[in-house]
């Protein structure tokens, strides 16, 4: 089978969301599929066309942007040329580009899959509200055309505004998720090398808006006071995120008044991620809106033996609720983030799963599997 996967931003930017597609079409190549990733060429220094282990990547060149979006001149010829090429499309949501993409896979009758990641929802703004509409009636143009719409999790298709306009289509599929193996070594050498002598709290995101690092900033006096010692560590791209400047100016003097206790670590690779993990008491996810629909780097942790706390969003809370491997809190509430970081720091025995009991609820083999199943559904 000839898959074509689209989305706007793919490798080397780092999200969820390029991070849950490049997991995805890997795995689907080394089934022996033929999968073509098409995407934006964001950096203009980015290749147009390459093979990355094994899917190739095109890459449509950028002429403008809107706070987030590209706008690609050239994206419908190469669509075009692509779906002719391929069996399948599997579209990846919020895309302004979706519904050319769908159209032309409904002609061709081919199966169409959207998988919804989030909303899309772009900083206060004349210009950032009119480009956020355009994308969401893109979206919903999109879902009309699509023969079925993934979701990660029941509990964000049932809230999801968006989601429950095509409640006859949606297919709940876990997101891939998996840890490079860290030996013991690994794991020892990277304490060793950020000195790493209390508690650790981990974050491991881009710095935006979403995310509610400002939750964490508040609450950090309160778990001072309990543990004078503990450190944050932020694992993810903290500088130049586009369309978070502002933000991060924001919250520049706050990370200045705690600069002993906060490292930023930048963007680690999966064997530095799979010696992170191990290495936290506890890791946070205190994401505000529903740009945040799961947050696969809580079972990451897990899978690593460390617990989880997340706020109370609908699929974001999941990972906790499903495993029991740490604790949900009200969206935006430091006080509560504060008490639950004390409580799983000093009842961490009481928040710890086996491996396999995560593995078996969460792995890229399974959501794989999920998507061959229902291509091949679909194509009967």
């Amino acid at each position: 089978m000839n898959i074509l996967c689209a989305l706007t931003y793919y490798r080397p930017y780092t999200s969820g969301l390029t991070i849950y597609v490049e997991r995805l079409a890997t795995a689907l190549a080394a089934r022996g599929h033929g999968v073509t990733v098409l995407t934006s060429q964001y950096d203009p220094s980015l290749p147009r066309s390459e093979n990355i282990d094994g899917v190739r990547v095109v890459r449509a060149p950028v002429l403008a942007r809107v706070s987030k979006g590209v706008i690609m001149p050239t994206f419908g010829g190469i669509a075009t040329a692509l779906a002719l090429q391929h069996d399948a499309m599997s579209l990846h949501l919020p895309q302004f580009d979706a519904p050319g993409l769908a159209l032309r896979g409904r002609m061709r009758r081919q199966p169409v899959v959207l998988t919804y990641h989030s909303d899309l929802l772009l900083p206060p703004g004349l210009l950032n509200r009119v480009a956020n509409n355009v994308v969401d009636a893109a979206n919903v143009a999109a879902g009309g055309l699509a023969n079925r719409i993934v979701a990660y999790t029941q509990d964000f298709a049932d809230h999801s505004p968006y989601l429950r306009r095509f409640r006859q289509k949606i297919v709940v599929i876990p997101p891939p998720v998996e840890v490079a193996p860290a030996t013991q070594t690994e794991i020892e050498t990277f304490r060793e090398r950020w000195n790493l002598r209390g508690p650790v709290i981990g974050m491991a995101a881009r710095l935006a808006a979403e995310k509610g690092v400002e939750v964490l900033l508040k609450a950090l006096p309160k778990v001072l006071a309990h543990h004078p010692n503990v450190r944050v560590l932020f694992a993810g791209q903290h500088e130049y995120v586009l369309g978070e400047e502002a933000y991060a100016r924001r919250l520049a003097p706050e990370f200045a008044r705690f600069a002993s206790h906060w490292t930023f670590l930048g963007t680690l690779g999966p064997r530095e991620m799979a010696a992170f993990f191990p290495n936290l008491d506890v890791l946070v996810v205190p994401s505000l809106n529903s740009t945040e629909t799961f947050g696969l780097v809580q079972v990451e942790a897990m899978l690593s033996g460390t617990p989880s706390i997340a706020s109370a969003l609908p699929g974001v809370r999941q990972p906790v609720h499903q495993t029991g491997m740490g604790e949900v809190v009200p969206i935006g509430d430091s006080d509560a983030l504060a008490a639950a970081i004390l409580r799983v720091i000093e009842l961490r025995e009481r928040d710890l799963r086996p491996r396999a009991e995560i593995s078996a609820r969460f792995s890229t083999e399974k959501t794989v599997t999920e998507y061959e199943r229902l291509f091949s559904e679909l194509m009967r």
